[in-house]
């Protein structure tokens, strides 16, 4: 089964780049995923329901540690590419 996954971390800041947000964009870059597309608003990762939810998983724990006080996901399963 193949995930994409966007994603947002908050509170948002348009001064700077939040750690939070920092840390979400540490641990997406540097899974194993197929796909990774970061933005200033939303970031769309894309692999393996594995890989993907593992990425999550770490996502999660760490950006909420490093401040956030609400992660939104949206999670799709999709259908081609690798499993």
């Amino acid at each position: 089964m193949r995930l994409r996954v966007e994603f947002t971390t908050e509170p948002f800041d348009l001064e700077r780049t939040p750690r939070h947000a920092e840390v979400a964009r540490e641990v997406i870059q540097g899974a194993a995923l197929d796909a990774v597309d970061v933005g200033p608003f939303g970031n769309t990762v894309e692999g393996g329901a594995e890989v993907v939810l593992a990425a999550l998983n770490d996502l999660l724990r760490k950006s909420l540690e490093a401040g956030a006080d609400r992660v939104s996901l949206q999670v799709n399963v999709i259908e081609g590419g690798p499993a």
